[in-house]
């Protein structure tokens, strides 16, 4: 008889790291909304929306470094590498000293406690930046063994040292937060490490090269910025406008209705080289779009429909009977998640391809969530309902860009 050995591609051991890093990061933020009160709770996830915030820096980073990496060979690779380190790590510094800066002035705009725990935050960027950078080289190169491992260390890190600093330090949790999202950035680190010799190398890129790099660069930070506000602002201005029991509640009903944004972030991942390797063979990309969205696809109507049929269950079970006023709304924001999810993957597809006009639409709707709340912000229900009207549109606009191009190919 023969006998057949189960083995698991990188991409799979990458997927199934991802989903732990997930599962990791939700019991984090459960075991932080169980711990505190609603309302030191809110601080606590303002600190984790502000890491999220500073993510579109990080990915950008991070998918130039992976796209160029399978690109650029030889001369023009060293090159890069050099230029992209160095511009990481100034702009890694610069974001830092701006927000310890302006920690006073954040403290106010946000109704925390304290401004230290934006300090400690602060301190952290530049290091989060130069991980994303180490990390765009592993996904780049396919290396997705260490950079599984890379988020598996930062994640564990965050998750055990934050823990045991509120058991053993006397200091608010807002500020023992901040400091355990900097310290799992080193861990981050740790795979692979910094090599040091890079800001040695004597290559600069050509001209054309470095436009190409520079232009790639700032229109992946504006679509990353509009995903920024897309999936953030809304905790931020509810954060502002609401109560801190309210921001509290509203903030456990986010981290739950995400869990569709992040699976789909997990095969962003995969999509972006393997789309990169098929447009250089000149072979059709279409399928592979089809295979990512409807895998986001199945997983989002799950989501919701769960959400509909179990609220009050999802909700006890992950933050207790605290929370359970904002149960009715848990469906609700799974599907503008699930929308937003869906139209990410168009975004992202034809941002691989050199294709900008995604990122138009996609700057045009985050910026109206934005103004929308702003002006109507009566309830929480209202602030749900017009993230989903605005991200139908988000996505009907996707698949109308996609139907043309297809059409005019």
């Amino acid at each position: 008889m023969t006998t057949h050995k189960l083995t698991l591609s990188p991409e799979q051991l990458f997927m199934g790291s991802v989903l732990l890093v997930n599962g990791g990061n939700y019991l984090y933020n459960i075991i932080l909304g169980r711990l505190l009160t609603p309302a030191v709770f809110a601080e606590a996830a303002l600190l984790i929306t502000l890491l999220l915030i500073l993510s579109f820096i990080g990915m950008t980073f991070q998918l130039a470094m992976a796209k160029f990496t399978v690109i650029f060979s030889g001369s023009t690779w060293k090159a890069f590498n050099r230029y992209i380190h160095k511009a990481g790590l100034v702009t890694g510094v610069g974001m830092g000293i701006l927000v310890v800066g302006l920690a006073p002035a954040l403290q106010q705009l946000f109704n925390t406690s304290n401004f230290w725990m934006f300090t400690a935050f602060g301190f952290g960027v530049p290091l989060y930046i130069l991980m994303s950078i180490k990390r765009g080289k592993d996904h780049g190169k396919q290396h997705y063994s260490r950079l599984s491992l890379s988020y598996q260390t930062e994640m564990w890190s965050r998750l055990l040292l934050t823990l045991a600093a509120l058991a053993l330090l006397p200091a608010k949790p807002g500020i023992l937060v901040g400091m355990g999202i900097t310290a799992s950035f080193l861990f981050g680190l740790i795979p692979g490490g910094i090599n040091l010799n890079i800001f040695k190398i004597k290559e600069h890129l050509k001209p054309a090269d470095h436009f190409q790099v520079s232009r790639f660069i700032l229109i992946t930070a504006s679509y990353e910025f509009t995903q920024i506000i897309i999936n953030n602002s809304d905790i931020l201005l509810v954060k502002h406008f609401f109560e801190s029991s309210d921001a509290g509640l509203y903030a456990s009903l986010a981290l739950i209705g995400r869990v569709v944004y992040f699976v789909a972030w997990m095969f962003v991942m995969l999509l972006l080289p393997a789309l990169l390797e098929r447009q250089k063979r000149g072979d059709n990309t279409n399928p592979l779009l089809y295979k990512y969205v409807m895998y986001i696809g199945l997983f989002a109507s799950t989501m919701v429909l769960g959400c509909y049929l179990f609220p009050e269950m999802i909700i006890q079970l992950m933050f207790g009977q605290d929370y359970l006023s904002i149960s009715g709304l848990l469906w609700q924001y799974a599907l503008a998640t699930s929308l937003f999810a869906i139209s990410n993957i168009f975004a992202y597809y034809f941002l691989c391809l050199d294709d900008y006009i995604p990122v138009m639409w996609s700057g045009i709707f985050g910026i109206s969530q934005v103004l929308l709340i702003i002006l109507f912000h009566s309830s929480l229900d209202m602030v749900v309902q017009l993230q989903i009207v605005v991200m139908s549109f988000l996505l009907i606009s996707q698949l109308i860009y996609f139907a043309y191009k297809n059409i005019m190919r």
